[in-house]
């Protein structure tokens, strides 16, 4: 089985992602077939930092749920482990580490919760306890990946088949329906990520044989965003992405190849979205590299 990209190839989303692998170990798990079209891959995360050496790491989110279980974020002076559900996020995200800490999280496919949430917007931009998911028990993740033990006693590894099963638990309880349609617009969705041609709504539906309005009301349920603000936000990661190295780059050309109109279109987005332009984006990558 074919596992995900590590973060040293595909770092989209992750800001200054360099400075992030000096400090935590980060890895990507591949998942098995049965979870296909509704879970795109687990990650996990482990830090060992120096007191006072605490960690943000900014992010822009993917279109996508995560079920996270681990130390919480350092700012809220919890440190027993939690198991939480995140909606997708429409801005800018960032978390603290601190200390000696650990996260495992399935990361959806755009879409693929809907299988097992019954209308995925009202999660949107909110973090809420995992048991919302039927058949996901927080207590039970919790226990089953040791939380009340010696972090070094654990291995990741067990800690993800834990996830894993639970997941393939919840969505054997989902009813068929729902997963072929949170299915289906993660294939959608997978176009709006790959295909450079395709630009609007229009072009999706097109290139999908699914009508506009019937992606739209589909998209709402299933991925909670539309499929324009997916294909959107694909285009963000694939900008910020095209600095990861801190290569310097021609911004009008890429501005085209993500199909924007022009670069002001581009730029115009990227600020919005990471809160400075793509060349002061740029300049910050070099600088920490």
């Amino acid at each position: 089985m074919t596992g995900p990209a590590p973060v040293d190839r595909d770092s989209r989303g992750i800001l200054d992602p360099w400075l992030l692998q000096q400090r935590v170990s980060f890895t990507r798990h591949a998942v098995p077939p049965g979870l296909h079209g509704i879970v795109d891959f687990v990650w996990a995360v482990r830090w060992v930092l120096p007191p006072g050496g605490n960690h943000r790491q900014e992010v822009l989110p993917h279109p996508s749920l995560n079920v996270t279980v681990g130390t919480p974020d350092a700012r809220t002076g919890r440190t027993a482990p939690e198991a939480v559900l995140n909606g997708v996020f429409l801005d800018l995200i960032d978390r603290e580490l601190a200390g000696t800490g650990w996260t495992v999280a399935a990361k959806s496919t755009v879409g693929g919760f809907g299988a097992l949430v019954d209308d995925v917007s009202t999660l949107r931009d909110r973090v809420v306890e995992v048991d919302v998911v039927p058949g996901l028990e927080g207590s039970t993740l919790l226990a089953g990946m040791g939380a009340d033990s010696d972090d070094a006693t654990v291995a990741e590894p067990a800690r993800v088949a834990v996830l894993v099963e639970a997941l393939e638990g919840a969505l054997a309880r989902a009813a068929p329906g729902r997963i072929e349609q949170a299915r289906e617009v993660a294939a959608v969705a997978r176009i709006a990520e790959t295909d450079r041609e395709v630009r609007r709504l229009e072009d999706l539906a097109t290139r999908s044989g699914i009508g506009a309005r019937s992606l739209q009301r589909s998209f709402a349920r299933c991925a909670g965003v539309s499929p324009t603000w997916v294909l959107r936000r694909y285009r963000l990661l694939e900008a910020a992405e095209a600095v990861r190295d801190g290569a310097r780059v021609r911004w009008p050309e890429v501005a085209a190849a993500l199909g924007y109109a022009d670069q002001a279109h581009l730029v115009r987005d990227f600020r919005a979205a990471l809160g400075r332009t793509p060349e002061a984006y740029a300049r910050a990558v070099r600088r920490v590299r």
